[in-house]
């Protein structure tokens, strides 16, 4: 722990180095004294606080291979990134107190608004884990073994819907069979794809992910009308727990993970960001206002050949 030694503050900023002495540390260490020593005056932390917090930003940055300037450490995006990808391994309030502190000396020194909206809220759940291709089969396997039609529907549309549309339990709870529907294609081929209707504040059309598309079509049939709902119809209270208390009557399986909304959407997130479709496109299938959520499920997106990220670089338009 750094303590405010005799000589006051520009001593700590003047001799503090981080623990190891890391080699990115001789590189980045006066940009980082100058900062803490120009923004002293305006905040309210210690000398040995913000040299702890912004030393690691600038680690992160540098090894990262980013300019030694730290104006373009505290952006509000960029501390955004240190925070869900070089602090993940750090809990929820060691992660609020570094952002804190950065953010803190980030306003002593240039002030300015996060472009990119809101910073993504933290919290003390580990970010979604996508599942994985085993996961994937073992969860229909699973599905579609439970002993009752409703249950099987039931868990279908929710896997669909997650892996399909990477629809939550709030968008998937007031859906109606109607809001599910084959659309022509423009070219009037028979390739046609299902589309969803998504109700709510995020309301917007989601085109189903093409190894889910029949199984969800067939389920929206099934229904009396189109205005029954998709997931449990019969259902007359439709809360919150609807979800989490239908898959508690499912019966289980050993080596079966448990299903979970969030986790099949961070599926279909990952699926799309490792087919390399467009960030404008990802963003709006998801009804998201801010890439801050796709920042989370980076640590779980494959890593990239070598030799297919210089083609990648080079070649694609």
């Amino acid at each position: 722990m750094v303590t405010e030694q005799v000589g006051g503050p520009e001593t700590v900023v003047a001799s503090y180095t981080p623990a190891e002495n890391p080699p990115g540390w001789r590189r980045v260490a006066g940009e980082v004294r100058l900062a803490v020593a120009t923004a002293l005056p305006f905040t309210r932390y210690s000398a040995g606080e913000l040299m702890v917090v912004l030393s690691q930003l600038a680690l992160f940055a540098d090894a990262e291979g980013q300019p030694i300037r730290a104006d373009l450490w505290l952006t509000r995006e960029y501390i955004e990134r240190f925070i869900l990808v070089g602090c993940a391994h750090l809990g929820e309030a060691s992660r609020a107190n570094y952002r804190s502190k950065l953010l803190r000396l980030r306003e002593a020194l240039f002030g300015g608004v996060c472009a990119t909206g809101a910073p993504a809220r933290l919290s003390g759940s580990v970010a979604s884990c996508p599942y994985t291709r085993a996961e994937q089969v073992s969860l229909w396997t699973w599905a579609c073994g439970q002993p009752t039609d409703e249950l099987r529907d039931g868990l279908a549309a929710l896997i669909s819907l997650g892996l399909g549309c990477g629809l939550g339990s709030s968008e998937i709870i007031p859906l109606r069979a109607g809001d599910v529907s084959v659309r022509g294609t423009a070219d009037g081929g028979h390739d046609q794809p299902t589309v969803v209707a998504v109700r709510g504040r995020r309301s917007r059309l989601v085109v189903c992910r093409r190894p889910w598309e029949s199984i969800l079509a067939g389920l929206a049939t099934r229904g009396d009308t189109a205005d029954c709902f998709l997931f449990r119809p019969r259902a007359v209270r439709r809360g919150g727990n609807l979800v989490t208390n239908f898959v508690s009557r499912a019966q289980p399986s050993a080596g079966t993970p448990a299903l979970r909304t969030s986790r099949l959407r961070a599926t279909w997130l990952a699926s799309l960001v490792e087919a390399r479709l467009p960030l404008k496109v990802i963003v709006a299938a998801a009804g998201l206002e801010t890439l801050h959520g796709l920042s989370r499920l980076m640590p779980h997106i494959g890593a990239v050949e070598i030799s297919e990220a210089a083609r990648l670089l080079r070649d694609v338009p």
